[in-house]
């Protein structure tokens, strides 16, 4: 657990430089924000944290949540193995992790958030990024990109899309729920 909360304030503190913050909120709406990431059944089980690392509620279950960043994709809970992706990115790092993780987006995409599926540090959208801004959603790592071959990798909401495929941060989207908007290209 000390190893997820080093790892979470060291995240956090590295998207901070690159990330603006979300506009001032009460820590009541920064939880009610993070906890709109979370599955009902796991909403009274998980940590949330603000965007600096800072504990907002205390949780047993082995999810983080956070409120989402201004102009970020959105509200997610994490576990473990994807605290270690989340860091590998910030340090430009390879990842691969150990077994199965599993995040989850149920808020879907900030309505001014938003990623490219192909380039992993794209800023905003471009006719050549495949600029995606995804509703309600569960993202997936897994311990070998094999298990990747097959699906596409364009992004879809009739079923599952790898993100970011033939990076060191491929992994699944899996929409649960329609789509909000897409963004137009460039």
């Amino acid at each position: 657990m000390k190893r997820i909360v080093s790892t979470f304030a060291a995240l956090t503190a590295s998207a901070l430089l690159t990330v603006p913050m979300a506009s001032a909120q009460s820590e009541e709406t920064k939880i009610e924000e993070a906890l709109s990431a979370a599955p009902k059944q796991l909403k009274d089980e998980v940590t949330v944290r603000d965007l600096d690392g800072t504990l907002l509620r205390e949780g047993e279950g082995a999810f983080t949540c956070m409120p989402a960043p201004e102009a970020f994709a959105g509200p997610m809970c994490l576990d473990e193995p994807w605290m270690g992706w989340f860091e590998a990115y910030q340090a430009r790092q390879d990842f691969t992790p150990d077994r199965i993780g599993i995040a989850y987006m149920l808020a879907g995409d900030s309505p001014g958030g938003g990623a490219s599926n192909t380039e992993p540090y794209a800023e905003g959208p471009t006719a050549e990024n495949d600029w995606v801004v995804e509703g309600p959603h569960v993202m997936i790592i897994v311990p070998d990109d094999a298990i990747l071959q097959g699906l596409p990798v364009t992004p879809r909401t009739d079923g599952p899309y790898v993100m970011y495929p033939d990076t060191p941060y491929a992994h699944i989207m899996l929409p649960v729920d329609e789509r909000p908007e897409q963004r137009p290209a460039g």
